[in-house]
């Protein structure tokens, strides 16, 4: 392993990348052709795994960095695919870009308390609210990330899963209240 203070344990993670792979709005309209959150979340953790040696980091939060990096490439590549492209750095930015603000927004959503206690326990609430999210259907998942990890509107939402805006909002209430009910028995 790169370094002692810091240990790459994929299943911990999956859920947090999982989650960031469906907050970004291109990444919702990759998705919708087809292409596998799960799969291109599983492709980065495998790819994490053989370039571990390389792994530069000493704290989580580098970690999850380089983790976001990895996945933003997959991401990159599952577009090409999908268009047929030659390799692009501006998409592959855009997509680092993406999911990098998700990541923000995420720790914002779990973030409340400050001292280094309640900062380590709010790194614990981040893996769970990541997990709990990953947990929901698809659709929830999605619409609910999209709205408070990406901070879109509920038309921008209903654009890009091709849904209507009720259908947006019920997606959004359902999720919300499975969110809250898989947290409360954490």
């Amino acid at each position: 392993m790169a370094t002692a203070s810091v240990e790459l344990r994929p299943e911990r993670y999956r859920s947090y990348l999982l989650v960031l792979a469906r907050a970004g709005l291109q990444v919702s309209r990759l998705l919708r052709h087809g292409i596998s959150a799960s799969d291109l979340v599983q492709e980065a953790l495998l790819q994490a795994h053989k370039a571990l040696p390389q792994f530069q980091g000493a704290t989580e939060g580098e970690l999850k960095a380089w983790l976001r990096k990895i996945l933003a490439n997959k991401l990159a590549d599952a577009a090409r695919r999908e268009g047929r492209q030659k390799r692009n750095a501006d998409l592959e930015e855009s997509f680092r870009e993406s999911l990098d603000a998700s990541a923000k927004h995420f720790e914002k959503f779990a973030a409340k308390e400050t001292t280094p206690t309640q900062y380590v326990l709010r790194r614990e609430r981040e893996l769970l609210i990541a997990e709990a999210l990953a947990a929901l259907p698809d659709d929830q998942a999605m619409a609910v990330s999209l709205r408070h990890l990406s901070g879109c509107s509920v038309g921008e939402i209903a654009d890009a899963m091709d849904r209507t805006p009720a259908a947006v909002a019920g997606l959004l209430r359902r999720g919300l209240e499975n969110l809250r009910e898989r947290l409360r028995n954490v």
